[in-house]
């Protein structure tokens, strides 16, 4: 099947619950039975660890509930007014690259933010994608990161995703460090400046992909 669907969910979705559909939607994506499918949802307040998580940068385990997740990376906060987009695209039909996969996801938040006069860039050695704060109002020096990314690939199927921070309690990330990187802060696009709706962003979403996957 080559047709992509999209997919939006109104009110939190449990984590597992989540997993759960990602699971057999990835399975049934490899056996040719459902299309490739973008899921834009949000979670209520927890904390994911990633396949490379160190214990130590969980620093309030009783805070929220704590998944262990079968994507790459480290720990990560998910929550209300943050968008997660998970993407699960069949690299054997599109090209089995998940390094070329991996920059069409940065592209494409890139150009989601780009659509919010908001400059978002990526930086060697760092995941995600990050804001230089001098030109926002922020101290000399300060790069704060407003969106994560955290896949896994299953036989060439992809799942897990991107989140991107709209307006999210940005206090929540203080009990874990984000991402490993202590040296580094996280932001908003509300905390911008930017005060859009996550429907906009939704929208934003789906006109930037073309851009960074092609049609």
């Amino acid at each position: 099947m080559t047709t992509l669907e999209w997919r939006i969910t109104d009110g939190p979705v449990p984590y597992l619950e989540a997993v759960a559909a990602m699971e057999a939607r990835v399975t049934a994506i490899r056996a040719g039975a459902a299309p490739e499918l973008v899921w834009l949802l949000e979670h209520p307040p927890l904390y994911t660890a990633g396949t490379s998580a160190r214990a130590g940068d969980l620093l309030e385990p009783v805070r929220f509930p704590v998944y262990a997740s079968g994507r790459g990376g480290q720990y990560t906060y998910h929550g209300p007014g943050q968008r997660v987009a998970y993407v699960m695209l069949d690299l054997a039909r599109r090209g089995p690259d998940v390094r070329a996969f991996v920059c069409a996801l940065e592209s494409w938040l890139i150009r989601t933010l780009a659509a919010f006069n908001i400059k978002g860039e990526t930086r060697t050695g760092r995941v995600g994608i990050w804001v230089d704060r001098p030109a926002t109002g922020g101290r000399s020096g300060q790069e704060d990161k407003i969106a994560a990314l955290g896949i896994r690939v299953r036989r060439w199927v992809t799942f897990h995703g991107i989140a991107l921070n709209v307006e999210p309690d940005l206090g929540h990330f203080s009990g874990i460090v984000p991402c490993g990187l202590r040296d580094h802060g996280v932001t908003s696009m509300h905390a911008l400046g930017h005060l859009v709706t996550m429907p906009e962003v939704d929208a934003a979403l789906m006109a930037c992909w073309p851009g960074a996957f092609g049609p």
